[in-house]
Protein backbone atom coordinates (compact mmCIF):
# COMPACT_ATOMS: atom_id res chain seq x y z
CA UNK A 1 0.00 0.00 0.00
CA UNK A 2 1.20 3.47 -0.83
CA UNK A 3 2.56 5.31 2.18
CA UNK A 4 0.79 8.40 3.42
CA UNK A 5 2.90 11.51 2.75
CA UNK A 6 1.02 13.86 5.06
CA UNK A 7 0.26 13.64 8.78
CA UNK A 8 -2.95 11.68 9.09
CA UNK A 9 -5.31 10.69 11.85
CA UNK A 10 -8.36 8.51 11.49
CA UNK A 11 -11.38 9.25 13.67
CA UNK A 12 -13.57 6.30 14.57
CA UNK A 13 -16.25 5.69 17.17
CA UNK A 14 -15.45 3.25 19.95
CA UNK A 15 -18.16 0.80 18.82
CA UNK A 16 -16.22 0.22 15.58
CA UNK A 17 -12.84 -0.14 17.21
CA UNK A 18 -12.47 -3.84 16.46
CA UNK A 19 -13.06 -3.28 12.73
CA UNK A 20 -10.73 -0.28 12.51
CA UNK A 21 -7.94 -1.95 14.43
CA UNK A 22 -8.18 -5.16 12.39
CA UNK A 23 -8.09 -3.30 9.07
CA UNK A 24 -5.23 -1.09 10.26
CA UNK A 25 -3.08 -4.14 11.01
CA UNK A 26 -4.13 -6.26 8.04
CA UNK A 27 -3.44 -3.42 5.58
CA UNK A 28 0.06 -2.86 6.97
CA UNK A 29 -0.83 0.45 8.62
CA UNK A 30 -0.45 -0.51 12.28
CA UNK A 31 1.23 2.84 13.03
CA UNK A 32 -1.64 4.92 11.64
CA UNK A 33 -3.01 7.10 14.47
CA UNK A 34 -6.63 6.25 15.21
CA UNK A 35 -8.65 8.39 17.58
CA UNK A 36 -11.58 6.53 19.10
CA UNK A 37 -14.43 8.75 20.26
CA UNK A 38 -17.68 7.77 21.99
CA UNK A 39 -20.36 6.42 19.69
CA UNK A 40 -22.39 7.79 17.90
CA UNK A 41 -21.35 10.62 15.58
CA UNK A 42 -24.30 10.63 13.18
CA UNK A 43 -27.77 11.79 14.14
CA UNK A 44 -26.47 14.39 16.59
CA UNK A 45 -27.49 18.02 16.89
CA UNK A 46 -24.93 20.73 16.13
CA UNK A 47 -24.13 21.51 19.77
CA UNK A 48 -23.60 17.81 20.55
CA UNK A 49 -21.17 17.49 17.64
CA UNK A 50 -19.27 20.57 18.77
CA UNK A 51 -18.95 19.17 22.29
CA UNK A 52 -17.50 15.91 20.99
CA UNK A 53 -15.11 17.77 18.71
CA UNK A 54 -13.90 20.01 21.52
CA UNK A 55 -13.20 16.97 23.70
CA UNK A 56 -10.75 15.45 21.20
CA UNK A 57 -9.39 18.53 19.39
CA UNK A 58 -6.11 18.57 21.32
CA UNK A 59 -5.50 14.87 20.62
CA UNK A 60 -6.11 15.41 16.90
CA UNK A 61 -3.60 18.28 16.81
CA UNK A 62 -1.00 16.14 18.58
CA UNK A 63 -1.53 13.26 16.17
CA UNK A 64 -1.23 15.53 13.12
CA UNK A 65 1.94 16.99 14.61
CA UNK A 66 3.50 13.54 14.47
CA UNK A 67 3.39 12.79 18.19
CA UNK A 68 2.40 9.47 19.67
CA UNK A 69 -0.62 7.72 18.17
CA UNK A 70 -3.78 9.20 19.57
CA UNK A 71 -5.36 7.00 22.23
CA UNK A 72 -9.04 6.30 22.23
CA UNK A 73 -11.45 8.32 24.31
CA UNK A 74 -11.19 5.88 27.19
CA UNK A 75 -7.41 5.53 27.06
CA UNK A 76 -7.56 1.75 26.73
CA UNK A 77 -5.17 -0.41 24.80
CA UNK A 78 -5.86 -1.72 21.31
CA UNK A 79 -7.49 -5.16 21.22
CA UNK A 80 -5.50 -8.26 20.44
CA UNK A 81 -5.74 -9.82 17.01
CA UNK A 82 -8.21 -12.59 16.38
CA UNK A 83 -7.10 -16.08 17.34
CA UNK A 84 -6.58 -18.35 14.38
CA UNK A 85 -8.04 -21.85 14.37
CA UNK A 86 -5.49 -24.67 14.51
CA UNK A 87 -4.91 -26.65 11.32
CA UNK A 88 -5.98 -29.89 13.03
CA UNK A 89 -7.36 -30.69 16.45
CA UNK A 90 -8.70 -33.70 18.34
CA UNK A 91 -12.32 -33.60 19.50
CA UNK A 92 -14.78 -36.13 20.93
CA UNK A 93 -16.54 -38.52 18.56
CA UNK A 94 -19.96 -37.09 19.44
CA UNK A 95 -21.27 -34.74 16.75
CA UNK A 96 -23.20 -32.88 19.43
CA UNK A 97 -20.03 -32.29 21.47
CA UNK A 98 -18.19 -31.11 18.35
CA UNK A 99 -21.01 -28.64 17.70
CA UNK A 100 -20.89 -27.37 21.27
CA UNK A 101 -17.10 -26.90 21.05
CA UNK A 102 -17.40 -25.04 17.74
CA UNK A 103 -20.06 -22.81 19.25
CA UNK A 104 -17.78 -22.07 22.19
CA UNK A 105 -14.94 -21.13 19.87
CA UNK A 106 -17.14 -18.99 17.60
CA UNK A 107 -16.62 -21.12 14.50
CA UNK A 108 -20.25 -21.59 13.45
CA UNK A 109 -23.22 -19.51 12.35
CA UNK A 110 -25.21 -20.74 15.35
CA UNK A 111 -26.72 -23.74 13.54
CA UNK A 112 -25.52 -27.34 13.95
CA UNK A 113 -22.66 -28.41 11.71
CA UNK A 114 -21.25 -31.61 10.27
CA UNK A 115 -17.84 -32.29 11.88
CA UNK A 116 -15.09 -31.44 9.34
CA UNK A 117 -13.07 -34.59 9.94
CA UNK A 118 -9.81 -35.10 8.05
CA UNK A 119 -11.46 -37.91 6.10
CA UNK A 120 -14.51 -35.84 5.12
CA UNK A 121 -12.42 -32.86 3.99
CA UNK A 122 -10.00 -35.04 2.03
CA UNK A 123 -12.91 -36.86 0.40
CA UNK A 124 -14.42 -33.56 -0.79
CA UNK A 125 -11.13 -32.26 -2.17
CA UNK A 126 -10.26 -35.59 -3.79
CA UNK A 127 -13.64 -35.82 -5.54
CA UNK A 128 -13.00 -32.45 -7.20
CA UNK A 129 -9.30 -33.03 -7.94
CA UNK A 130 -8.17 -29.68 -6.53
CA UNK A 131 -4.83 -28.75 -4.99
CA UNK A 132 -5.67 -28.36 -1.27
CA UNK A 133 -3.01 -25.69 -0.71
CA UNK A 134 -4.01 -23.46 -3.62
CA UNK A 135 -4.98 -20.02 -2.34
CA UNK A 136 -8.21 -18.92 -4.00
CA UNK A 137 -8.41 -15.53 -2.25
CA UNK A 138 -7.46 -13.60 0.85
CA UNK A 139 -10.67 -12.78 2.67
CA UNK A 140 -11.12 -9.51 4.60
CA UNK A 141 -11.22 -8.07 7.17
CA UNK A 142 -8.69 -10.52 8.65
CA UNK A 143 -7.33 -11.31 5.17
CA UNK A 144 -7.22 -15.00 5.99
CA UNK A 145 -5.91 -17.23 3.20
CA UNK A 146 -8.81 -19.00 1.57
CA UNK A 147 -7.11 -22.19 0.46
CA UNK A 148 -8.99 -25.03 -1.19
CA UNK A 149 -8.56 -27.02 2.02
CA UNK A 150 -10.02 -24.29 4.26
CA UNK A 151 -12.87 -23.72 1.84
CA UNK A 152 -13.56 -27.46 1.86
CA UNK A 153 -13.58 -27.50 5.67
CA UNK A 154 -16.36 -24.93 5.72
CA UNK A 155 -18.22 -26.71 2.92
CA UNK A 156 -18.20 -29.94 4.94
CA UNK A 157 -19.44 -28.06 8.02
CA UNK A 158 -22.30 -26.61 5.94
CA UNK A 159 -23.40 -30.04 4.72
CA UNK A 160 -22.29 -29.68 1.09
CA UNK A 161 -21.81 -32.55 -1.34
CA UNK A 162 -18.34 -32.73 -2.94
CA UNK A 163 -19.70 -31.74 -6.35
CA UNK A 164 -20.75 -28.36 -4.92
CA UNK A 165 -17.14 -27.35 -4.19
CA UNK A 166 -16.37 -25.84 -7.66
CA UNK A 167 -19.35 -23.46 -7.31
CA UNK A 168 -18.14 -22.35 -3.88
CA UNK A 169 -14.54 -21.89 -5.07
CA UNK A 170 -15.73 -19.86 -8.08
CA UNK A 171 -17.85 -17.65 -5.84
CA UNK A 172 -14.94 -17.01 -3.45
CA UNK A 173 -12.71 -16.07 -6.39
CA UNK A 174 -15.40 -13.72 -7.73
CA UNK A 175 -15.81 -12.00 -4.37
CA UNK A 176 -12.08 -11.27 -4.35
CA UNK A 177 -12.51 -9.04 -7.41
CA UNK A 178 -11.72 -5.44 -6.46
CA UNK A 179 -15.01 -4.13 -7.85
CA UNK A 180 -16.99 -6.45 -5.56
CA UNK A 181 -15.53 -4.57 -2.56
CA UNK A 182 -15.80 -7.45 -0.10
CA UNK A 183 -14.08 -5.46 2.64
CA UNK A 184 -17.00 -3.04 2.66
CA UNK A 185 -19.74 -5.66 2.61
CA UNK A 186 -18.03 -7.61 5.42
CA UNK A 187 -17.83 -4.64 7.79
CA UNK A 188 -20.66 -2.25 6.86
CA UNK A 189 -23.66 -1.43 9.05
CA UNK A 190 -25.86 -2.11 6.00
CA UNK A 191 -27.52 -5.57 6.22
CA UNK A 192 -26.74 -6.54 2.61
CA UNK A 193 -24.68 -9.69 2.00
CA UNK A 194 -23.43 -11.73 -0.99
CA UNK A 195 -26.03 -13.52 -3.09
CA UNK A 196 -24.91 -16.34 -5.42
CA UNK A 197 -26.75 -16.73 -8.73
CA UNK A 198 -25.85 -19.89 -10.65
CA UNK A 199 -26.52 -20.17 -14.39
CA UNK A 200 -25.96 -22.72 -17.09
CA UNK A 201 -25.85 -26.53 -17.06
CA UNK A 202 -24.38 -26.70 -13.53
CA UNK A 203 -27.56 -25.28 -12.02
CA UNK A 204 -29.55 -28.24 -13.31
CA UNK A 205 -26.82 -30.83 -12.71
CA UNK A 206 -26.45 -29.79 -9.07
CA UNK A 207 -30.22 -29.31 -8.56
CA UNK A 208 -29.86 -25.66 -7.51
CA UNK A 209 -33.40 -24.37 -7.29
CA UNK A 210 -34.50 -21.39 -9.38
CA UNK A 211 -38.22 -22.16 -9.38
CA UNK A 212 -40.85 -22.04 -6.60
CA UNK A 213 -39.37 -20.97 -3.28
CA UNK A 214 -35.90 -20.34 -4.72
CA UNK A 215 -35.08 -17.76 -2.05
CA UNK A 216 -36.49 -20.00 0.67
CA UNK A 217 -35.66 -23.28 2.38
CA UNK A 218 -35.82 -26.99 1.56
CA UNK A 219 -33.31 -27.43 -1.28
CA UNK A 220 -29.98 -28.89 -0.17
CA UNK A 221 -27.82 -27.30 -2.88
CA UNK A 222 -29.18 -23.78 -2.32
CA UNK A 223 -29.04 -24.08 1.46
CA UNK A 224 -25.63 -25.66 1.90
CA UNK A 225 -23.76 -23.79 -0.85
CA UNK A 226 -25.05 -20.47 0.47
CA UNK A 227 -24.26 -21.49 4.04
CA UNK A 228 -20.73 -22.54 3.10
CA UNK A 229 -20.08 -19.03 1.75
CA UNK A 230 -21.27 -17.49 5.01
CA UNK A 231 -19.07 -19.82 7.08
CA UNK A 232 -16.08 -18.95 4.89
CA UNK A 233 -16.70 -15.22 5.38
CA UNK A 234 -17.00 -15.84 9.12
CA UNK A 235 -14.21 -18.35 9.78
CA UNK A 236 -11.60 -17.25 7.24
CA UNK A 237 -12.56 -13.58 6.90
CA UNK A 238 -13.43 -13.02 10.55
CA UNK A 239 -16.82 -11.34 9.98
CA UNK A 240 -18.16 -11.93 13.47
CA UNK A 241 -21.40 -9.99 14.06
CA UNK A 242 -20.87 -7.06 16.39
CA UNK A 243 -17.07 -7.31 16.15
CA UNK A 244 -16.03 -7.18 12.47
CA UNK A 245 -19.44 -7.51 10.79
CA UNK A 246 -21.17 -4.34 11.99
CA UNK A 247 -24.56 -4.82 10.27
CA UNK A 248 -26.96 -2.93 12.54
CA UNK A 249 -29.74 -5.52 12.32
CA UNK A 250 -28.47 -8.12 9.86
CA UNK A 251 -30.83 -10.16 7.69
CA UNK A 252 -31.92 -13.83 7.52
CA UNK A 253 -30.10 -14.37 4.22
CA UNK A 254 -26.82 -14.09 6.14
CA UNK A 255 -27.39 -17.77 6.97
CA UNK A 256 -27.58 -18.75 3.29
CA UNK A 257 -28.16 -16.87 0.00
CA UNK A 258 -27.86 -18.96 -3.16
CA UNK A 259 -30.25 -19.45 -6.11
CA UNK A 260 -30.28 -20.48 -9.73
CA UNK A 261 -31.96 -18.44 -12.43
CA UNK A 262 -35.07 -20.07 -13.90
CA UNK A 263 -33.68 -20.18 -17.42
CA UNK A 264 -36.43 -22.49 -18.70
CA UNK A 265 -38.99 -19.76 -17.94
CA UNK A 266 -36.79 -16.83 -18.98
CA UNK A 267 -37.99 -15.17 -22.23
CA UNK A 268 -34.66 -13.34 -22.57
CA UNK A 269 -31.01 -14.31 -22.48
CA UNK A 270 -29.92 -15.61 -19.07
CA UNK A 271 -27.75 -13.56 -16.75
CA UNK A 272 -24.44 -15.30 -17.49
CA UNK A 273 -24.89 -14.79 -21.25
CA UNK A 274 -25.81 -11.14 -20.75
CA UNK A 275 -22.59 -10.75 -18.74
CA UNK A 276 -20.35 -12.27 -21.42
CA UNK A 277 -20.35 -16.05 -21.03
CA UNK A 278 -21.42 -18.57 -23.66
CA UNK A 279 -24.87 -20.20 -23.31
CA UNK A 280 -23.32 -23.65 -22.83
CA UNK A 281 -21.04 -22.41 -20.05
CA UNK A 282 -21.93 -22.43 -16.39
CA UNK A 283 -21.47 -19.20 -14.49
CA UNK A 284 -21.56 -17.93 -10.93
CA UNK A 285 -22.56 -14.32 -10.21
CA UNK A 286 -22.06 -12.74 -6.78
CA UNK A 287 -23.91 -9.56 -5.83
CA UNK A 288 -24.15 -7.85 -2.43
CA UNK A 289 -27.87 -7.24 -1.87
CA UNK A 290 -30.60 -7.07 0.74
CA UNK A 291 -33.32 -9.65 1.30
CA UNK A 292 -35.98 -9.85 -1.43
CA UNK A 293 -38.74 -7.20 -1.15
CA UNK A 294 -42.01 -8.59 -2.51
CA UNK A 295 -43.72 -6.92 -5.52
CA UNK A 296 -47.33 -8.12 -5.80
CA UNK A 297 -49.26 -7.40 -8.99
CA UNK A 298 -51.92 -9.89 -10.00
CA UNK A 299 -54.02 -7.52 -12.07
CA UNK A 300 -51.80 -5.89 -14.70
CA UNK A 301 -52.22 -7.31 -18.18
CA UNK A 302 -49.64 -5.28 -20.10
CA UNK A 303 -45.92 -4.63 -19.78
CA UNK A 304 -46.37 -0.93 -19.07
CA UNK A 305 -49.00 -1.51 -16.39
CA UNK A 306 -46.78 -4.04 -14.65
CA UNK A 307 -43.65 -1.89 -14.92
CA UNK A 308 -45.61 1.03 -13.44
CA UNK A 309 -46.23 -1.11 -10.34
CA UNK A 310 -42.60 -2.14 -10.24
CA UNK A 311 -41.44 1.47 -10.62
CA UNK A 312 -43.41 2.47 -7.55
CA UNK A 313 -42.21 -0.56 -5.59
CA UNK A 314 -38.47 0.01 -5.94
CA UNK A 315 -38.35 3.71 -5.07
CA UNK A 316 -37.45 3.77 -1.40
CA UNK A 317 -35.70 6.79 0.10
CA UNK A 318 -34.10 4.46 2.63
CA UNK A 319 -32.23 2.55 -0.08
CA UNK A 320 -28.46 2.56 -0.19
CA UNK A 321 -28.72 2.68 -3.99
CA UNK A 322 -30.66 5.91 -3.84
CA UNK A 323 -28.34 7.69 -1.41
CA UNK A 324 -25.12 6.09 -2.59
CA UNK A 325 -25.94 6.20 -6.32
CA UNK A 326 -24.05 3.05 -7.13
CA UNK A 327 -24.20 -0.74 -7.07
CA UNK A 328 -26.26 -3.41 -8.80
CA UNK A 329 -29.73 -3.86 -7.32
CA UNK A 330 -31.65 -6.86 -8.61
CA UNK A 331 -35.14 -7.11 -10.05
CA UNK A 332 -36.10 -10.78 -9.77
CA UNK A 333 -39.12 -11.18 -12.03
CA UNK A 334 -41.41 -14.15 -11.59
CA UNK A 335 -41.94 -16.19 -14.77
CA UNK A 336 -45.52 -14.91 -15.15
CA UNK A 337 -44.49 -11.28 -14.79
CA UNK A 338 -41.60 -11.84 -17.23
CA UNK A 339 -43.96 -13.50 -19.70
CA UNK A 340 -46.40 -10.57 -19.56
CA UNK A 341 -43.61 -8.10 -20.29
CA UNK A 342 -41.98 -10.16 -23.05
CA UNK A 343 -45.34 -10.91 -24.69
CA UNK A 344 -45.69 -7.18 -25.39
CA UNK A 345 -42.35 -7.24 -27.20
CA UNK A 346 -40.20 -5.65 -24.50
CA UNK A 347 -36.53 -6.62 -24.28
CA UNK A 348 -34.63 -6.83 -21.02
CA UNK A 349 -32.72 -3.69 -22.00
CA UNK A 350 -36.00 -1.82 -22.54
CA UNK A 351 -37.21 -2.93 -19.10
CA UNK A 352 -34.06 -1.47 -17.52
CA UNK A 353 -34.42 1.78 -19.46
CA UNK A 354 -38.08 2.19 -18.49
CA UNK A 355 -37.32 1.64 -14.81
CA UNK A 356 -34.36 4.03 -14.95
CA UNK A 357 -36.63 6.72 -16.38
CA UNK A 358 -39.70 6.08 -14.21
CA UNK A 359 -38.46 4.68 -10.89
CA UNK A 360 -37.40 8.04 -9.51
CA UNK A 361 -37.68 9.70 -6.14
CA UNK A 362 -38.67 13.40 -5.97
CA UNK A 363 -36.20 15.35 -3.88
CA UNK A 364 -39.12 16.97 -2.09
CA UNK A 365 -39.55 13.63 -0.28
CA UNK A 366 -36.23 14.22 1.51
CA UNK A 367 -35.49 16.50 4.38
CA UNK A 368 -33.62 19.70 3.61
CA UNK A 369 -30.55 18.33 5.40
CA UNK A 370 -30.43 15.19 3.25
CA UNK A 371 -31.07 17.15 0.06
CA UNK A 372 -28.08 19.38 0.77
CA UNK A 373 -25.89 16.52 1.93
CA UNK A 374 -26.48 14.02 -0.87
CA UNK A 375 -27.73 16.15 -3.77
CA UNK A 376 -26.21 19.62 -3.39
CA UNK A 377 -27.11 22.10 -6.10
CA UNK A 378 -30.18 20.24 -7.36
CA UNK A 379 -33.57 21.95 -7.18
CA UNK A 380 -36.22 20.48 -4.91
CA UNK A 381 -38.24 19.62 -8.03
CA UNK A 382 -35.53 17.24 -9.29
CA UNK A 383 -36.15 13.49 -9.41
CA UNK A 384 -33.39 10.96 -8.68
CA UNK A 385 -33.24 7.49 -10.29
CA UNK A 386 -32.65 4.44 -8.11
CA UNK A 387 -29.60 3.48 -10.19
CA UNK A 388 -26.83 5.56 -11.66
CA UNK A 389 -27.15 4.01 -15.12
CA UNK A 390 -29.95 1.89 -16.57
CA UNK A 391 -27.66 -1.09 -17.05
CA UNK A 392 -26.68 -1.07 -13.37
CA UNK A 393 -30.00 -2.80 -12.66
CA UNK A 394 -29.71 -6.60 -12.84
CA UNK A 395 -32.84 -8.33 -14.17
CA UNK A 396 -33.26 -12.07 -13.66
CA UNK A 397 -36.16 -14.53 -13.78
CA UNK A 398 -36.74 -16.56 -10.62
CA UNK A 399 -39.62 -18.50 -9.09
CA UNK A 400 -42.63 -20.59 -10.03
CA UNK A 401 -46.35 -20.02 -10.61
CA UNK A 402 -47.85 -16.80 -9.25
CA UNK A 403 -47.59 -13.10 -9.94
CA UNK A 404 -45.09 -12.13 -7.26
CA UNK A 405 -41.70 -10.67 -8.15
CA UNK A 406 -39.11 -9.13 -5.85
CA UNK A 407 -36.60 -6.33 -5.62
CA UNK A 408 -33.23 -6.69 -3.90
CA UNK A 409 -31.53 -3.32 -3.23
CA UNK A 410 -27.75 -3.48 -3.21
CA UNK A 411 -25.03 -1.82 -1.24
CA UNK A 412 -23.57 1.33 -2.75
CA UNK A 413 -20.01 1.01 -3.96
CA UNK A 414 -20.19 -2.75 -4.57
CA UNK A 415 -20.64 -4.28 -8.00
CA UNK A 416 -21.72 -7.74 -9.11
CA UNK A 417 -19.08 -10.06 -10.54
CA UNK A 418 -19.66 -13.01 -12.87
CA UNK A 419 -17.12 -15.81 -13.34
CA UNK A 420 -17.23 -19.01 -15.41
CA UNK A 421 -17.52 -22.06 -13.19
CA UNK A 422 -14.10 -23.38 -12.23
CA UNK A 423 -14.19 -27.12 -12.99
CA UNK A 424 -13.09 -29.48 -10.29
CA UNK A 425 -10.70 -31.30 -12.57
Amino acid sequence: MEKLNKPTVTICTDRFRSVADTLRRSLGMAGLPVLYVPHPLSGLKADEIEAKADAVAEQIIEALAGKESAPDANGTAAPEGAKQAPEKMTLPDSAEQVYEEYLRRGWTDGLPILPPTVEAVERMIRACGMDPQRVVASIPPLWGEGTIEKIAVNAVMAGCLPQYLPVIVTAVAAMADESFNLTFSQATTHPACPLLIVNGPAAQTLSINGASGAFGSYHRANGTIGRAIRLILLNIGGAIPGEKDMATQGQPSQFSFCIAENEAANPWEPLHVERGLAPQESGVTVVTVENPHNINDSGSTSAEELLTTISGSITSIGSNNFFGQGGNPILALSPEHAETIARDGWSKSEVKTYLFEHARVPLRCLTEFNRKRFFPGLPVTAEIPVVKEADDLIVIVVGGPGRHSSYLPSSAGTWGVTRPLQPGR
